[in-house]
């Protein structure tokens, strides 16, 4: 299934990337690794992640292990959307 980030999605990757750079030197590539990876996975296996209880029916999350951000996804007209990239450590989610 074919999987794309909506433009708010874009933009928190861009931030978090930016962030992650220039702040984590032991592994800077980390969380863009991590990321690419998870799409790849939701390309061949798009059933990844569990309910996301607090937020709209349908929409599911996906935990990047090593960099603790969330991906919020969500499925219409055969594709599927990541439509937030969250901070696991946030302690509430994104508004969707």
């Amino acid at each position: 299934m074919k999987v794309k980030l909506s433009d708010e999605a874009h933009q928190q990757v861009r931030e978090i990337d930016s962030w992650w750079r220039e702040n984590r030197q032991a592994a800077p590539d980390l969380f863009s690794r991590e990321l690419v990876r998870a799409l790849a996975d939701l390309e061949g296996m798009p059933n990844l992640g569990t309910r996301y209880e607090s937020g709209p029916e349908g929409v599911r999350r996906l935990l990047l292990r090593r960099s603790h951000y969330h991906l919020y996804l969500r499925e219409q007209k055969g594709m599927l959307f990541v439509v937030a990239v969250w901070s696991a450590f946030r302690g509430r989610g994104p508004k969707l």
